[in-house]
């Protein structure tokens, strides 16, 4: 077998290298990735599904696949990379509250669509599709109301991911405090739970719940 001359070798090392970077940006345009185990919806239909634009799903997706190559995560998963954004305080308990309203599926991970689906109400949806998320993160047990002991258990896991270092004074008991004071207000007619008609009303009368809202308008 004749062998390639030097030159002819370097033409065929550059139109490979061509061809594969060609390859790569239409694999990232088009959501695809041959490596991946879950393959996304098409770029086009996440747009039509949120309230992204498609520069903006392009970045989340490029982020997204950067922590989960395999285009899902898990729980665990999940915890370690959230961990990174509170290293001041345990992360984990509020981080598996999270993961589970993420979830939708409820099959143990969550996909890229699931995960831009729940961002773009957080930051993009109307005020009552936001409180509905806020709600149903509240819900742990999916029963259609919010007791006591859940409100706690979510301002607990706030608590303990903010940190000691954060709120070096706070008292122990101060999560409990902040829940029987909210408590009062959300739960109108008094009889130990709050439901969803409720915690709306009591939201949007809240100024700093509101205010705490309008923050998350622009992020991307």
């Amino acid at each position: 077998m004749k062998a390639k001359s030097r030159e002819q070798s370097l033409s065929d090392s550059r139109e490979l290298d061509g061809s594969y970077d060609q390859l790569t940006d239409s694999v990232e345009d088009d959501f695809e990735l041959s490596t991946v185990c879950h393959r996304p919806e098409s770029m086009d239909k996440l747009q039509e599904q949120t309230k992204f634009t498609k520069k903006e799903l392009q970045v989340l997706y490029r982020g997204f696949k950067n922590e989960c190559p395999s285009g899902v995560v898990n729980e665990e998963n999940f915890k370690t990379i959230y961990s990174q954004f509170f290293p001041q305080g345990d992360s984990s308990m509020y981080a598996h509250f999270l993961f589970e309203a993420f979830d939708t599926n409820k099959n143990g991970s969550v996909s890229f669509e699931d995960f831009v689906f729940g961002l773009s109400i957080i930051l993009r949806g109307t005020i009552n599709d936001r409180l509905n998320w806020a709600f149903n993160l509240y819900d742990l047990n999916k029963d259609g109301c919010i007791t006591k002991e859940e409100m706690l258990d979510i301002m607990k896991s706030i608590y303990d991911m903010m940190g000691k270092y954060t709120y070096p004074t706070m008292q122990d008991d101060a999560p409990r405090e902040h829940v029987e004071s909210f408590f009062q207000k959300m739960d109108k007619n008094k009889d130990g739970v709050v439901t969803i008609e409720e915690f709306i009303e009591s939201c949007k009368k809240d100024e700093n719940i509101m205010q705490s809202m309008q923050l998350f308008d622009n992020v991307i």
